[in-house]
């Protein structure tokens, strides 16, 4: 067991329900700090996760020139510096653990007339950041890695060239990089995805004000003079909104209400997996959020049955699986993923741990390169290492719904870099969620 700052401890409950909202979505979050803070004008944000990860690129746009103003909870006023008129940082940018803010930074940076370097806590320091440089470069940006993985250094000063490229792994953060690069560009920049991935990018821009072209799997993006700032309204986050889904599907014999939650059409694989498995899950649309499809979302205790998980809905869900996993070990019968292999990368190695943690409390696990094989059935007490992974804790404190005794989730300051007051927000629909240690601050929160 790593021992990490702080622990759950997890008491076996049986019944969730009542009606609840979840913090805003950290994927638009990070984008329209970036977008407002290169737009001229202001830019008002509403319902902006006051995230570790989040807080990651609003301290890393301030470190650029850009005037931030925190005026509430979840309100965030940017004075946008202009396309051309970022600063240089007086140190590296700190990315704490947000891969989202890393990756993107590199393409929003290859841009500057200015060096910088960007670096992350030791989880961000292990995760690849070649996928992202590599076509970089070949538009003529200057980017080193460090065997491939932070710290990156981005040179500054170059004279970048609109591209065409076609992915091999579907990645919206390799997408969104691309497509930021291309604002800098000469000439159009167009990248094509093996299967779809989430289109925040897509979306923002176009609110700012920035042509884009969806042609099928294809997103073409031209160079512009400057982005118009505007009001950015950011919903409830469905990554989420995952564990209290699964939470309803498994417990909450009455019906559990979640509200105002962002169901962008590439975000709501986990919807579509829960309803297979046989999960009631009502969706009340409720209008948009600036550019973004909201509904409440109201589901109801069902009798889950494995499934073969269609690999055409893994891009759709790759945040929320490990929780599905748990969805899995309530299941009757066999549950099977494939092509999934992205989830190795992630904050943690998401099918070892996930499995590691599961085998411990008694479940039948199979492991394999791009995914896993698991067996429903009870699952028993224990004590489980989360390895630092936001969403493996999270994800076990819901398998308390069918453990047989307490849960003890090690490790789980990380928790929020993504979903700050997650014990709370689980204890007010029912899950007996104690903090032993400071959770929830995040490492750079």
């Amino acid at each position: 067991m790593s021992g990490g700052g702080a622990s759950y401890r997890v008491t076996s409950q049986r019944r969730v329900g009542g009606a609840m909202q979840v913090p805003g979505d950290k994927s638009i979050s990070h984008r329209a700090m970036m977008l407002g803070g290169i737009a001229d004008g202001v830019t008002e944000v509403e319902g902006f996760l006051a995230s570790a990860d989040c807080l990651s690129t609003l301290n890393a746009m301030r470190a650029m020139g850009v005037a931030i103003e925190e005026t509430g909870p979840g309100r965030v006023r940017l004075q946008g510096a202009g396309l051309h008129g970022l600063k240089a940082p007086k140190g590296p940018l700190d990315m704490g653990n947000a891969g989202t803010a890393m990756r993107l930074s590199m393409g929003l940076l290859a841009g500057q007339h200015f060096d910088s370097v960007l670096v992350g806590d030791p989880s961000l320091s292990r995760r690849p950041m070649e996928r992202a440089a590599r076509p970089l470069r070949t538009m003529g940006a200057s980017i080193t890695t460090t065997d491939g993985r932070p710290p990156v250094h981005v040179h500054g000063g170059q004279t970048l060239t609109g591209a065409e490229h076609v992915l091999e792994v579907a990645s919206a953060q390799v997408k969104s990089a691309l497509m930021l690069a291309g604002l800098y560009a000469g000439g159009p920049t167009s990248v094509t995805e093996p299967a779809p991935t989430r289109d925040h990018t897509e979306r923002m821009l176009a609110a700012f004000g920035v042509p884009v072209q969806v042609t099928g799997s294809r997103v073409t993006v031209s160079p512009v003079i400057r982005l118009e700032a505007c009001r950015i309204e950011v919903p409830g986050d469905i990554s989420s909104a995952a564990f209290f889904l699964v939470a309803g599907a498994l417990a909450a014999r009455d019906g559990l209400v979640i509200r105002r939650v962002g169901l962008n059409p590439t975000r709501t694989g986990v919807i579509d997996i829960l309803r297979l498995m046989g999960a009631d899950i009502r969706v009340h649309p409720a209008g948009l959020a600036g550019r973004e499809p909201v509904a409440d979302l109201e589901v109801f205790q069902s009798d889950l049955t494995g499934i073969a998980i269609p690999e055409e809905l893994v891009p759709l869900a790759i945040d929320e699986f490990p929780v599905l996993f748990i969805a899995a070990a309530a299941a009757r019968g066999e549950t099977v993923l494939s092509g999934a292999a992205e989830l190795r990368v992630k904050e943690s190695d998401r099918i070892a741990v996930m499995a590691e943690g599961l085998t411990r409390l008694g479940a039948t696990v199979e492991v394999y390169p791009d995914g896993l094989r698991m067996q429903g059935g009870p699952l028993s007490g224990g004590e489980i290492d989360s390895h630092g992974d936001h969403r493996i804790a999270m994800a076990f404190a819901v398998a308390s719904l069918l453990s047989h005794g307490e849960l003890v989730i090690r490790d789980v300051e990380n928790v929020g870099t993504s979903f700050p007051d997650f014990p709370g927000i689980a204890r007010g629909i029912g899950l007996e969620v104690g903090v032993e240690g400071a959770a929830g601050r995040g490492p750079h929160g």
